[in-house]
């Protein structure tokens, strides 16, 4: 799955391998962030990136209100200690058509204790409460360990 996505007037692309129905892989390794090396006042963390498309059905899906709603409910108290939203425009391959869609999305950033244990029960129910109430197919999702101060 390909995202592309603009900052700043800057273009970029995040390649994601597989998220499909592989949800345990996200994960992989909160404990080799917590022995990464960081400068203070940064502390090892886990940076969490969800890309969720806003179309349905070939059809805009997720309105303005709807996404808001579900930014206010599902994702802001599971980590209310703050998050990043941007605006993005996705491209993925849709297997079972065999088309390349394009869709607006958002990229959801959350940056997380490295040792944080709630987290992926966490961002596992936003996934599935985002692919159940706009019927998506999937919802991408990368995580990696950083060195991060706030």
């Amino acid at each position: 799955m390909l995202r592309d996505f603009r900052i700043g007037g800057h273009r970029g692309v995040i390649v994601v391998l597989c998220c499909l129905n592989a949800m345990p892989l996200y994960w992989a390794a909160p404990a080799a962030a917590q022995g990464a090396t960081c400068s203070a006042p940064q502390r090892p963390m886990q940076q969490i990136e969800l890309m969720l498309g806003r179309n349905s059905g070939g059809r805009r899906g997720v309105g303005e209100a709807a996404w808001s709603r579900f930014l206010a409910r599902e994702i802001t108290p599971r980590f209310p200690d703050g998050l990043t939203v941007l605006r993005a425009t996705g491209q993925w391959r849709d297997k079972q058509h065999g088309r390349l869609v394009r869709e607006p999305s958002r990229l959801v950033i959350l940056i997380v204790a490295a040792d944080d244990t709630s987290a992926p029960d966490k961002i596992a129910a936003i996934i599935a409460g985002y692919k159940q109430q706009f019927r998506q197919q999937s919802v991408g999702v990368i995580s990696y360990q950083v060195c991060a101060a706030f």
